[in-house]
């Protein structure tokens, strides 16, 4: 929170400031509205016209947002040096999703005119509304607790600088979410995504140069980090329950989860085209190791400029009101709020495009009935973010685990135009699923990050359907 003594030109600058960055991004989503047509199709994919800038932009935006700038810092705050194995096999994982999978699954959804992914997964064989119904489901309700998980990140971030109750941040949240969605749909989100994302891109940096400066430099920095902890300069976590690979490959192929994540891979989709995949990619993961390790570093020296947070998901900002110029402050506060508050208008466009494209599919090619689904969801996702207490942390990489190992392997296995039987198909969502949650109910996560095991699962699953029914199985070409 700003400091008691701080004076009311100091709040007012980083109010102001913050306003004005806040009001700059609603702008560019509702300008989007002058490019849009009144269709699901440009509502839930834009016409899969967008620019792979602006498809890598938005996609860094949506996939780091707030597990960036609260979950990320608060690891590395937490952890010390070896929080950049979690970067760096993310990084890979992630690269991988994008260079083996991107592609196909941009030209396999036009070829099979999906606009969204359950209905991808579907693929419009016998029993496809048992597929489509089923993964709607888990859309819903994963990927609308990740959406709840941002609301609570940028409500935290109100919180820490002026001490507002964070119910107050969820709901100025939720409302321009509801703006956004319905200025331009999945259009508005990735353009305003871009613009957060110069933004957050520039505030890391600014802040990261600041904190090396008050640190006293970057071997000063680790040499306090040392003499608070050892074990916070250890370049391989302590501990680990069944040693370093493992963890490291866990959080590989969480990376590699982002084939899993319908609020990613519909920017996939919406590509204007396949071709243009590659230098998407490439931008995404020059710029996505950036942030990454800026927050990284600067949840170090969070870690020896405010060595007893109660909070360590807070250190940036804190850090940013103690360093920067208020006017500075007010610029990194609204790119973590705006980018949180993206994040979560695309994970609720994708929750309401498989509440009223899937689970309802007579009423699929209503405008009016797609934004009406943007209400109810939005609705949804805004209680669970007012009654949930978990870090954010927390009920980002769960939610992340569940998506991956529920939808991840069907979802290479249809962007690879491989057959699979309904039944089969059925299984494999929820056997990864439920290997993924029993992983983490028994708490081996920190040996290994049950992505893995989920998405283990769900292709054992494929692997002895293949077997069972082999050629019975119907071509989905």
């Amino acid at each position: 929170m700003i400091k008691g003594n701080a004076s009311s030109t100091t709040f007012m600058a980083i109010a102001l400031t913050f306003i004005v960055f806040l009001l700059l991004f609603t702008a560019v989503g509702i300008y989007s509205a002058t490019q849009k047509q009144s269709t699901t199709t440009d509502y839930l994919l834009a016409g899969r016209s967008v620019n792979p800038w602006l498809v890598a932009l938005s996609a860094l935006s949506t996939g780091q947002s707030g597990f960036l700038f609260t979950a990320q810092v608060g690891y590395a705050y937490t952890s010390g040096i070896s929080a950049i194995w979690l970067a760096i096999g993310w990084a890979i994982g992630d690269y991988l999703s994008w260079l083996l999978v991107f592609k196909r699954l941009r030209t396999a959804s036009e070829a099979s005119d999906s606009e969204t992914v359950p209905n991808f997964l579907a693929q419009k064989q016998p029993g496809q509304q048992l597929i489509s119904a089923t993964a709607a489901l888990i859309t819903i309700a994963f990927l609308g607790t990740y959406a709840a998980a941002q609301l609570l990140a940028g409500s935290k971030a109100l919180n820490s600088l002026f001490g507002w109750n964070t119910a107050w941040g969820i709901l100025i949240g939720a409302v321009i979410v509801v703006v956004y969605c319905f200025s331009g749909g999945i259009r508005a989100s990735i353009w305003t995504d871009a613009v957060q994302t110069i933004v957050m891109i520039g505030a890391l940096l600014l802040l990261l140069v600041y904190t090396i400066g008050a640190g006293g430099g970057v071997e000063n920095i680790f040499s306090n980090l040392e003499s608070i902890d050892a074990n916070l300069t250890a370049l391989f976590p302590a501990d680990l329950q069944w040693g370093f690979v493992p963890f490291f490959v866990g959080w590989l192929v969480a990376g590699f989860g982002a084939v899993g994540q319908p609020h990613i891979l519909v920017r996939a989709m919406a590509i204007d085209d396949a071709n243009n995949m590659g230098k998407a990619r490439d931008i995404r993961t020059i710029c996505g190791l950036i942030t990454a390790f800026a927050a990284i570093f600067i949840g170090w020296a969070g870690r020896v400029l405010l060595p007893n947070l109660a909070d360590p998901e807070l250190a940036l900002l804190d850090l940013s009101v103690d360093l920067l110029p208020a006017v500075l402050v007010g610029v990194m506060l609204a790119g973590i709020f705006a980018a949180t508050i993206s994040t979560a208008d695309s994970q609720i466009l994708s929750c309401s495009a498989a509440l009223t494209q899937d689970l309802f599919p007579s009423m699929s090619h209503s405008y009016r009935v797609a934004k009406l689904g943007t209400l109810i969801v939005t609705g949804g996702v805004l209680a669970i973010a007012l009654i949930n207490n978990d870090s954010v942390f927390s009920l980002i990489t769960f939610a992340w685990s569940l998506l991956a190992s529920g939808l991840g392997v069907l979802l290479i296995v249809r962007a690879w135009e491989k057959p699979v039987a309904t039944p089969v198909a059925i299984a494999m969502m929820i056997a990864g699923i439920a290997a993924a949650y029993l992983w983490k109910y028994y708490e081996l996560s920190g040996a290994m990050y049950e992505v893995l095991p989920g998405m283990l699962a769900s292709a054992l699953v494929y692997w002895v359907g293949q077997l069972l029914i082999g050629e019975r199985v119907a071509s989905i070409r």
